[in-house]
């Protein structure tokens, strides 16, 4: 086969600050499987964040700055309206001038696009080995006081190490996309684009027949919508990449899904025949970190087993957009740490 690209690390950064669900309504809460979740401080920006997994990937692992040729951030809330923001952390990380560097503006199926992008880049010899970055700050976007999103979210950043690797076959393959953008504005920030410009805006709050309230400047989301749409879009998107990976649902070794909410992914997990295939669901304390969510899962599955055994595991995003994605990632090659992270 010969060289392909491969996740080589992962490493993630959470923001000090800790927010509990204790004042939601607690069957609402059980239900979503999220107790607490980390929230950016007014002074730290979605790059700030990013910046922080990336310095904890050079940390905990050997991987030297200067060795970087690509950077790829996927970001919803960058910290300037320009310039990339990606540009401006090849400075901070202290990476090569000659290291190509841009941002992508994808929501939970950000990850496996990211995958998909970085793939492409160094499968036709443009980079050798790629640093993608994710970074979600989307509580600074929602209203306290909507109460059916504000207890999903919560802020991370993670960073992700590819380098190109020997193999027999291709450590990252079967990638299956769709995007169904006439449902655009089921997750939407609707004013502060060019569509709606700040300056000639009003911001104009309206509460709904539960009492969630936002702004036209702060995070909407229609969840019945969504759920349906997962539902309907992700068990075909299993069976699609499957088939063009070859495999059948006893050759998996993991699932690791966009951690959305509990109630989701087990409702997913059954609807896509899964339940004989160990299946991450675990975002009790960190919430839905948007684009972070499987890397996020994957860390953790590294955490309690050996990666050498993790050779089909089938990652899947889906939301914003709306958009989804699934793939086949072989997990087998990755890096030793320097040490043990703290927990």
């Amino acid at each position: 086969m010969g060289k392909s690209a491969c996740i080589k690390a992962i490493a993630t950064y959470l923001p000090p600050k800790v927010e509990t669900n204790e004042r939601e309504d607690q069957r609402f809460i059980k239900k979503l499987g999220i107790q607490e979740r980390h929230l950016a401080s007014k002074e730290e920006s979605a790059g700030d964040l990013a910046f922080e997994a990336a310095e904890n990937l050079f940390r905990q692992y050997d991987i030297r700055r200067e060795d970087i040729d690509f950077i790829l951030l996927c970001v919803q809330h960058p910290d300037y309206q320009m310039p990339t923001t990606a540009c401006e952390l090849q400075s901070r990380l202290g990476i090569p001038n000659s290291c190509g560097a841009l941002d992508y503006n994808l929501g939970c199926s950000g990850y496996s696009y990211g995958l998909a992008l970085a793939k492409g880049l160094m499968e036709t010899g443009l980079a050798e080995r790629v640093l993608l970055l994710t970074s979600s700050v989307y509580l600074k976007y929602i209203n306290k006081e909507d109460h059916a999103c504000y207890p999903l979210f919560g802020d991370g950043a993670t960073a992700t190490y590819l380098a190109m690797e020997e193999g027999e076959a291709p450590f990252l393959h079967s990638f299956v996309f769709g995007t169904d953008g006439s449902r655009y504005d089921k997750i939407i920030v609707p004013a502060g684009g060019s569509r709606n410009m700040p300056r000639e805006t009003p911001e104009v709050f309206e509460t709904d027949e539960r009492g969630n309230t936002h702004s036209n400047y702060e995070v909407a989301m229609d969840g019945t919508a969504i759920t349906y749409f997962t539902l309907r879009e992700v068990p075909p998107l299993v069976d699609r990449v499957l088939e063009k990976a070859g495999l059948t649902r006893e050759d998996l070794d993991y699932c690791v899904f966009h951690q959305a909410n509990k109630f989701m992914l087990d409702y997913v997990r059954k609807k896509c025949k899964l339940l004989d295939v160990p299946f991450h669901n675990d975002i009790e304390r960190i919430g839905n970190t948007v684009s972070g969510t499987i890397p996020f899962g994957i860390e953790e599955i590294l955490e309690e087993h050996d990666g050498k055994n993790l050779k089909n595991v089938l990652l899947a995003g889906f939301g914003v957009g709306l958009s989804w994605v699934g793939c086949i990632a072989d997990l087998s090659r990755m890096m030793d740490r320097k040490y043990t992270r703290e927990r």
